[in-house]
This record gives structure tokens, C-alpha cells and sequence, in this order.
């Protein structure tokens, strides 16, 4: 079954960054902020189901103790929310996904870890398809500087750099959390610490979600529910995605990873047939190299 999960949990985070994108609208203003309020009102919802029908033990401190992760996550999903109303998905996405092989060189750095060879040829290949979009974004070959102008286009154009970096942290710091004999959380087992965590994001999600509720409520921003369907099934494939994903994990990691990695692979071409998104042969060029990279860097990793 774990095999089916991590299939799922790829299709379906696919499907998520094609809504996310379509709900990102580029003239609505608070869309990105929008967006984070379905995510968290849906993943409020998920924490409450699990905690009435899971014996997880929830200690409340645990919300508060799993704060720096959560807001890791939660941020770098911000930032990436409003760069999608301005950056098209195929680059975006790629982009974002080399959060992990951020994540396995701050081990190099802090944790004292050593990458194989294999990793390091993996990551150079990253850097190198990185380099390429960003030069080709700069240099003529897309019209988003005439479009939003040059300032815009920057701010827009580092928002999934932005992603990268703190979700990577966040990934980074739950090594420390998730593993139970230095975890800051309470009242935790082996096999309730993954619960307790993802319940404690879920509810600081909620938190943030409610907060921008009133935020909004206090600029005058409209909230039309029959307008924001995009947005509300972006939520639903996140939190449905992230219930896949613990199964598929728990089966067979190792293997279950890479696969889950090629969610960048759907995004792209979910972009390409739905979206109508067409990029330069170079542009795909070096996007194809930082997936190669990201994949080969997930199945090292994986063993």
C-alpha cells in the first residue's frame, strides 16, 4: 500500500500547486494571504479530526514547542504563494523543490555530515540549472519586467528562492524535533511523534489563518467563498497530500521519497497542458537539469 500512497500523495500535491497557481491571481492583491486562509482553515479541520479520532495524547505545549518549525513552513508557503501570482509555475516549482538539497547541506555545515559523491555531482547540477532560469529571467528572454516592472519582477522572481531557503530550515530543524531522544516535544512515543508534530503545524496554521481573517476584516478585504474555489481545493489537496504522505513514508522511505520528489515532474507538466504555460527550449533546459538533480539527490539520500 505504500507504493499506492506514495503515488497519491505525488498526484495529489501536483494537483495543489496547479490550484495554488490558479488562485494566485496577479490583480488580486491579498490573494496570496487568501490562499494561506483556506490552508489554514482546512488544516485546522484536519488537526481537530485527528485529534477526536486518534489516541495521540495531544499535550497543548507541544503547539508552542513546535512553533519554529511551524512557522518555517508556514512562511515559506506564504512567500511562495504570492511569487505564484507573478512567476509561472514551471519555474517556480522546480525552484522551491530544492529546499532539500538546502536541507542536506546545512547538515553538511552544522551537523558535520558528509555527502557522497553522488550528492555533491547532484547538487552542482542544481546550482547550475538555478543559475541558468535565473539568467534567463534577467536577460531578455521573458517579458515580466515590461509586464509588473524591474523592482516587481525581482521581489517576484526570489520568492521561491525564499521558499527554498526556509523551508529548508524548517526540514532542517525537524531532524532535531522528530527524532525522540533530543525532541523538545512531550509526551511523545515512536509512533506518535510524526502525529503530534504535523498536528501542531496544522494548528498553528489555523492560528495564522484566523489572524489574517482579522486582518483582512480590518482593510475591507473581500472574501467572496463562490470565487475563491481555487484556493479551497489548493487547501484541500495540501492537507489531503499531507495525510498520503505519512503512510507513504512509513512504508518504505527510502524508496517512497524520490518518488514523492518527482512532484515537480507533475507540476510541470500539469502547467504545461492546463495552464497553457510555454517557456524557451533553454528555459526547459536548465529547469529538466535542476529536476535531475533534484531526483538523483532524492534517490541517494533515500538508500
Amino acid at each position: 500500500m505504500w507504493l499506492f500512497f506514495a503515488l497519491a500523495t505525488t498526484f495529489i500535491w501536483g494537483l495543489a500547486e496547479l490550484f495554488y497557481k490558479k488562485g494566485a491571481r496577479e490583480n488580486e492583491k491579498y490573494a496570496h494571504l487568501k490562499i494561506c486562509v483556506c490552508v489554514g482553515v482546512v488544516m485546522g479541520l484536519h488537526a481537530l479530526f485527528t485529534l477526536l479520532t486518534k489516541d495521540i495524547a495531544y499535550d497543548p505545549v507541544n503547539l508552542i514547542r513546535y512553533l519554529p518549525v511551524s512557522l518555517c513552513y508556514i512562511f515559506s508557503m506564504a512567500f511562495s504563494f504570492f511569487g505564484m501570482r507573478f512567476i509561472e509555475e514551471s519555474i517556480s516549482d522546480p525552484i522551491e523543490n530544492t529546499s532539500g538539497a538546502l536541507c542536506s547541506i546545512l547538515c553538511v555545515i552544522i551537523l558535520g555530515e558528509r555527502l557522497s559523491g553522488g550528492s555533491v555531482a547532484a547538487i552542482i547540477i542544481i546550482v547550475i540549472g538555478i543559475l541558468g532560469i535565473g539568467f534567463l529571467d534577467n536577460n531578455g528572454d521573458t517579458d515580466r519586467k515590461k509586464k509588473i516592472g524591474k523592482k516587481m519582477a525581482i521581489i517576484a522572481f526570489a520568492m521561491p528562492f525564499c521558499y527554498a531557503i526556509i523551508d529548508a530550515i524548517g526540514s532542517f530543524l525537524d531532524i532535531y524535533f522528530l527524532e525522540l531522544e533530543t525532541s523538545p516535544l512531550i509526551g511523545v512515543s515512536e509512533e506518535t511523534i510524526e502525529e503530534v508534530a504535523n498536528t501542531s503545524y496544522e494548528l498553528s496554521f489555523f492560528i495564522v489563518a484566523v489572524i489574517l481573517i482579522v486582518f483582512m476584516l480590518i482593510k475591507g478585504v473581500k472574501f467572496e467563498l463562490p470565487i475563491q474555489r481555487d484556493k479551497i481545493l489548493a487547501a484541500v489537496c495540501e492537507t489531503a497530500g499531507q495525510f498520503t504522505y505519512v503512510y507513504a513514508m512509513s512504508g518504505n522511505g527510502a524508496i517512497a521519497a524520490p518518488i514523492i520528489s518527482s512532484v515537480c515532474v507533475v507540476s510541470l507538466l500539469l502547467s504545461r497542458i492546463i495552464l497553457k504555460e510555454k517557456l524557451k527550449a533553454k528555459q526547459y533546459f536548465f529547469l529538466f537539469l535542476v529536476i535531475i538533480g533534484i531526483l538523483i539527490l532524492a534517490v541517494i539520500e533515500g538508500d
